[in-house]
Order: C-alpha cells, then structure tokens, then sequence
C-alpha cells in the first residue's frame, strides 16, 4: 500500500468522525449519525466524478472505502465520551483530510487529462471541501467553509500549487506539495486564530449591549 493510500483512508476516517460527532451533538439515531458520516467522508468525491465524467463515481466502484467511512462511525457513535475529548488531534486530523482530499480531487482531473488549471484548482477544491458542505446542509447548519475560519483557501492554495508543477515534476511529489502546503495553511491558521472578518452590524451591537 502506498503512503497516499493511507492518507486517503485516514482522510476518510477523519472526515467520517467529523460527521459522526455532528450527527450525535444532533441528537440523531444510529443510522442518521453513520449516514452523516458517509455522506462527509464520501460526498466530495462523489460530487467531483459527477462533474468530470466518472459514472458511477469510483465511492461505488470501491466499496471499501464505503467500509472505512462506515467503520469510522460506528466506532465514533461507541466512543463517542472519548473521541470528544480529543479537540486538537480532531483538527489535524481534519486537517490530514482536508489535504488528501484536495490532493486527490486534482489528480482525479488531471487523469482524465483536464489541464486547465481552474478546473484542477476548482476539482481540489469541491473534492476537499464538498463532503463537509453536505454533512452542515444535511445538518441544517452554516456551512463550515462560509463561516469566518480559513478552510476553503488552503485547499484553494493546496490545489493551486499542484496546477502550477505538476508538468516540472513527478504527480506523486505534486500531490505530496498540494497535501502538505493545505495541512500547513489550515493548522497555521487554527494555531494562530488568522480568520476572516465577519460583517458586524451596528444596531445588532448596540442591542445586545442593552440586554446586556
């Protein structure tokens, strides 16, 4: 097994716990929480292969990352008291996942040789953040990505730096570069509290002074 295997899986575990944990901080059954975890570790890849022409998408096709996602929950929905300990290797976790996901979803267009790079950037992107867009809109939530922390532009850099050297250099490396530059943005930004400003409204300040 190559070493991008394995962060495939752990990318699909990790996105899989994520959807798991909002499932039950829903309050949902059983087979709410895993089929939120699937739709999280699955959803990118299955919205990207619809875009580029792959049917059935490659999550049907190998089922065995069906089984990982779905694994994932149910160990999430078991050890649920503990795994909700763990804030910080969640992040990085997620972070893991976001990287791989980015990194794959550009390869995926770059083997059906689309070369433009908006359309590797644009696959990177819908691939690393598209399962989490599922699981907050199944959720009835905000969608993490539009909300003030930096998420989406690590995968947008991660996949912008695997469109611009993929032609100079082996795909392996360039998908190595994609996976580390959106790890290291992400962790950076959560580490340091870089976020986006958020709109405020003056009246709604002012109104929450005075119940204060």
């Amino acid at each position: 097994m190559q070493l991008i295997e394995i962060f495939i899986y752990l990318g699909i575990v990790a996105a899989g716990i994520s959807g798991a944990v909002v499932g039950i901080q829903k309050e949902m059954d059983l087979f709410g929480v895993t089929s939120l975890c699937v739709a999280t570790s699955l959803g990118g890849g299955i919205v990207r292969d619809l875009l580029i022409g792959v049917i059935p998408p490659v999550a049907f096709v190998e089922p065995k990352y069906f089984g990982a996602s779905l694994a994932a929950g149910l160990l999430t929905w078991v050890f649920y008291p503990y795994i909700s300990r763990f804030n910080n290797l969640l992040m990085v976790s997620d972070a893991v996942g976001l990287g791989v996901f980015t990194a794959v979803g550009a390869k995926a267009a770059i083997g059906l040789g689309y070369d433009e790079p908006f359309i590797i950037l644009s696959m990177g992107l819908i691939t690393g953040i598209g399962g989490g867009v599922v699981r907050d809109v199944f959720s009835r939530e905000i969608p993490y990505v539009f909300r003030k922390e930096v998420y989406a532009v690590a995968s947008i850099l991660g996949a912008g730096s695997l469109a611009l050297i993929h032609d100079y250099v082996p795909v392996t490396f360039a998908m190595y570069s994609c996976l580390l530059i959106t790890f290291l943005v992400r962790v950076l930004c959560v580490m340091y509290s870089v976020n986006f400003p958020v709109y405020r409204f003056p009246d709604r300040k002012q109104g929450k002074q005075q119940e204060g």
